[in-house]
């Protein structure tokens, strides 16, 4: 099954997991599906259009979506789904 890999900040989502499991044919899809099985994630990923929010990067496996099919992006078994949050910031 395709898998997310949760960053620290998001952890508390999804109940101290680093890595969840979904079943799903897209990244779409697997969004939805993680947030069935912890909620909050949709709207800590999505914006109110549904698009991916502006400081969040997502990586199917080594690819940022926005560079390809974006959330329309099919999935594989063996797929791994980053979740990058934007870092900004210093002096």
């Amino acid at each position: 099954m395709p898998q997310f890999r949760i960053p620290g900040p998001l952890r508390n989502l999804s109940g101290g997991q680093p890595v969840v499991e979904v079943q799903a044919e897209d990244l779409r899809g697997a969004i939805d599906a993680l947030d069935g099985l912890h909620p909050g994630f949709r709207g800590r990923l999505l914006d109110d259009q549904g698009e991916p929010r502006e400081f969040v990067n997502l990586f199917l496996n080594e690819d940022d979506v926005r560079l390809g099919d974006g959330l329309a992006s099919k999935l594989k078994a063996t797929d791994e789904i980053a979740i990058v949050p934007a870092v900004a910031g210093g002096a």
